[in-house]
């Protein structure tokens, strides 16, 4: 059995063990140890099994800044979806995707305005993520447009909402 849940006090080194383990290296878990320190892991959920962590995934506030440089006001914020990881023995076996639908439906009903993410093109759409430049989001870094995805959780948010450059979290920004 694999229970979704959010992120205790406790599980802090697990957190960074799965993260570690998904990525092969420590980069990611040291950005999900900024984004904590610096108070701007808006949501960490996990998925744990018989009391052992096999996969995390991060929420952080994320800004859009229109033309005028000024930050855009988006109804229920927008948050980035970053770093997701899976140990990869479980890898392939729909634990991150189990994980990643129950933390979006928590988010949806807290009334978080849109999720962003830097992701695999073909993973993110069947969770509801379309490209981010359709609604006008442009990101900070260098990716290919299919891959720089929006996920809009409330019917409400102005048409232009998303005008802009995307903001990162400064743990998020490189």
């Amino acid at each position: 059995m694999v229970w979704l849940r959010a992120e205790q006090p406790v599980d802090l080194d697990g957190v960074r063990r799965v993260v570690e383990a998904a990525f092969g290296q420590p980069d990611e878990a040291r950005i999900v140890d900024q984004l904590r320190a610096d108070g701007d892991l808006a949501m960490s959920h996990l998925a744990d099994r018989k009391g052992e962590i096999i996969a995390h995934v991060a929420f952080s506030p994320a800004q859009v800044i229109d033309d005028a440089g000024e930050p855009r006001e988006i109804p229920g914020g927008l948050l980035a979806l970053a770093p997701m990881a899976v140990l990869p023995e479980y890898q392939r076996q729909k634990i991150g995707g189990g994980l990643l639908q129950s933390a979006l439906m928590r988010l949806e009903r807290e009334g978080v305005g849109a999720i962003v993410v830097l992701g695999h093109p073909e993973y993110y759409p069947k969770f509801g993520f379309t490209p981010a430049s359709a609604l006008g989001l442009r990101g900070p870094f260098d990716a290919p447009d299919e891959a720089f995805l929006l996920r809009v959780l409330r019917d409400d948010l102005p048409r232009d909402a998303f005008h802009g450059m995307l903001r990162y979290a400064p743990a998020l920004q490189g």
